[in-house]
């Protein structure tokens, strides 16, 4: 038996896109872990790359803007299930419609913010709603964050407040589930990332290489890292951690003065 104790544990992976994503990395663990996982994905493009790197896992689809999508997918699990449970589920999704480019905050488009916050928020909200008679008594809920939503990077925009928003809603699903279960709510939080999803942020690679500079190490933050501290939160070893975004950065935060940086800077 491994340390973290997930064999034959089954989870529900929300929001691969494909092997660059968190939640391949996550998926890939858990797997490694001896533990199932079911995948849950928006396209039939994305049903097949699934296929392709997970051979022979379930994998349904479900566009979670429409909240009806989720209910239907809902009804699709517990049908292949039957009367067992689900050990947690992982919501790896995030939507912003940069196609008009970066305006200033100030001028963010209601439309665009509110299908942002629908996508990347609500639909944590309401997978959790939805699934919550399927999941185990001490299942993990678990969504991917940002390392920080009080920096204002003008190329992330609107989405550091819907990231907030996320993070904020953690302790309010836990103290709801609190009246009938054990099931605990945390967020991972990485700093920059290579992902597929992180290229459509316009300006990225600049940020990335400036967070490659500033982290302690002077070495970037990978996606496995973020995805093992995921792994061990689905796992019941993080039984006491509850309402928590826990930041991945590798230091990154202490070191915005770091010398070489500010030389550069201003030299």
């Amino acid at each position: 038996m491994s340390f973290l104790g997930i064999e034959k544990k089954r989870y529900v992976v929300f929001g691969m896109a494909n092997k660059k994503s968190v939640a391949c990395a996550i998926a890939r663990t858990l797997v490694a872990e001896g533990a199932e996982v079911l995948h849950v994905v928006r396209s039939a493009a994305r049903a097949a790359t699934v296929a392709k790197i997970f051979p022979g896992a379930p994998v349904f689809l479900c566009d979670v803007e429409e909240e009806a999508n989720i209910v239907r997918v809902r009804d699709e699990i517990a049908a292949m299930i039957g009367e067992q449970r689900l050990d947690g589920i992982v919501h790896s999704i995030a939507f912003a419609n940069y196609s008009n480019g970066i305006r200033p905050f100030h001028e963010t488009a209601r439309a665009d913010f509110l299908q942002a916050v629908n996508i990347s928020c609500f639909s944590f909200i309401s997978i959790a709603n939805h699934f919550r008679q399927l999941l185990a008594t001490d299942a993990s809920m678990l969504t991917i964050s940002i390392s920080s939503t009080r920096m204002a990077a003008e190329n992330y925009g609107y989405m550091a407040p819907i990231k907030a928003a996320l993070d904020s809603s953690l302790c309010f699903l836990a103290k709801s589930f609190a009246e009938f279960s054990r099931v605990r709510f945390n967020a991972v939080a990485p700093g920059l990332l290579k992902t597929s999803a992180s290229a459509g942020i316009p300006g990225y690679i600049d940020s990335f290489l400036f967070a490659e500079k500033a982290i302690l190490r002077k070495s970037a933050l990978t996606t496995q890292e973020a995805a093992d501290v995921a792994v061990f939160l689905l796992s019941g070893r993080a039984s006491g951690i509850n309402c928590q975004t826990i930041v991945v950065d590798a230091g990154m935060a202490v070191n915005y003065f770091d010398q070489e940086i500010v030389r550069k800077s201003v030299g």
